[in-house]
């Protein structure tokens, strides 16, 4: 092996226990960390409330607005629809308005629908607005860690932190407030929606601000995008994150829309099973804090992610054979194999270096997560009406969570995306 193979080399290894700062590319000054910090904070809480709020008012939802069960069936499929669909096109929407840009523009999207449908008394109305606030976060979902990337050299774990955390808390606060908010007023659902829309103003205000101070910051928009873009697949680092990614969400989304349900089925009492449900989600919380780190500074990364599929298969498992005998350490089992998804994040700014190959690898792997998040729940529920019992699905979860570990374990590996996809841009050198 050559001096410049074992240098490499070298470099690789450390990158997998420190990771790799983004280079300092464009033209605009370095921002203060407290800013970065904030702007992350701020447009992070804001990703997820749109879908959580529905829930916890769903039925004063349906009476207001004379949903039937269809059409709210719709609308708790339409998060993963939107993200799959619309992240697929916020690379390219970088490209003209920057990676600020088009974050301003993605909160005024989701300021303007949530508010908006909050005062509506059209089912259909209602739906066309949710689905353009869907489309602001999923432009949000792919652009924020591209922005991190940009900003937080090294705070990036830090950040990561910030990042993924903030997700979870933006994800459960509806959950933990959205019937108190409603109280017992009639029309009290539409408070309780509302107000995760003037969060959203808030958001965009700082965000104009910031934009104003910062300018477009192209990042995203520099030449060879398009190409890294259109040649993703050639990378397997991309590729396993996308499998890993995808496993990972439809297990989420499968967990927020059956857990509770498959808890009341195997006796169960209402608020109980609610409880359960809430401790899964909850976990995301210190999840978000411990995995970027991990991701950042262990070496033995391969070894925790294999070590995350193990707590999920026992957590279906427990479901499968005992749900009701110890229905906590379930929960606590499947809140702990969810650290999947904080480790997904990280491991997108952990496996690129440049920021523009961080949005195309991000607008790569989520559009596939969330297209199997919207998928999943579907087709589990198609399989307990088909065959009568949980035993079925839960046995196919236990088989897939396998499938993430073999992915996460391969994306986990100390390599860089941007580095894949140069060697196979390069063309072969004779006689080497």
């Amino acid at each position: 092996m050559g001096p410049e193979n074992r240098s490499r080399d070298k470099k690789t290894r450390v990158s997998e226990t420190q990771g790799t700062p983004a280079k300092t590319t464009g033209r605009s000054r370095p921002l203060p960390f407290w800013l970065v910090g904030m702007a992350v904070v701020l447009v992070a809480v804001n990703l997820r409330p749109g879908a959580s709020s529905v829930g916890p008012v769903l039925a004063e939802l349906q009476a207001g607005l004379g949903l039937d069960a269809t059409a709210a069936g719709v609308l708790t499929a339409l998060p993963g629809l939107t993200f799959a669909a619309v992240g697929a096109l916020a690379v390219a929407l970088s490209r003209k308005t920057g990676i600020n840009g088009s974050i301003v523009l993605a909160l005024a999207t989701v300021a303007a629908g949530l508010l908006v449908r909050s005062f509506v008394d059209s089912a259909a109305l209602f739906l066309v607005l949710t689905v353009l606030a869907f489309a602001g976060m999923a432009v949000g979902n792919i652009l924020v860690p591209a922005f991190i990337k940009r900003h937080a050299g090294r705070h990036l774990p830090v950040l990561n932190s910030v990042y993924g955390t903030t997700l979870a808390l933006g994800a459960t606060l509806p959950l933990l407030f959205g019937g108190i908010l409603a109280g017992t007023d009639p029309e009290g659902w539409r408070l309780s929606l509302g107000l995760w829309g003037a969060a959203a103003l808030v958001a965009f205000i700082f965000w104009t601000v910031l934009l104003l101070r910062t300018g477009r910051d192209p990042v995203a928009a520099t030449a060879g995008g398009k190409r890294a873009g259109t040649r993703m697949r050639s990378s397997r680092t991309a590729v396993a994150l996308s499998i890993f990614f995808g496993v990972q969400s439809m297990h989420a989304y499968v967990q927020f829309g059956w857990a509770a349900q498959i808890y009341r089925d195997a006796g169960l009492e209402q608020a109980h099973a609610g409880l359960m449900a809430a401790i899964i989600a909850g976990l995301g919380i210190p999840g978000g804090l411990i995995m970027p780190v991990l991701v950042a500074r262990s070496p033995r990364l391969r070894t925790y992610i294999a070590g995350l599929g193990v707590c999920m298969a026992a957590g279906y498992s427990g479901l499968l054979l005992a749900a009701d005998t110890l229905p906590w350490l379930w929960a606590l089992f499947l809140g702990v194999g969810g650290f999947a998804f904080p480790t997904a994040l990280a491991l997108i700014t952990a496996r690129s270096r440049e920021p523009r190959v961080t949005a195309q690898l991000s607008g790569f792997i989520q559009p596939v997560g969330y297209l199997l998040a919207a998928m999943g729940p579907f087709a589990i529920g198609a399989l307990h009406d088909a065959s009568g019992s949980w035993t079925l699905p839960l046995a196919l979860l236990i088989a897939s969570a396998v499938v993430m570990v073999g992915a996460g374990i391969r994306a986990a590996a100390p390599r860089f995306v941007d580095d894949e996809l140069e060697a196979v841009s390069k063309p072969p050198v004779i006689g080497s």
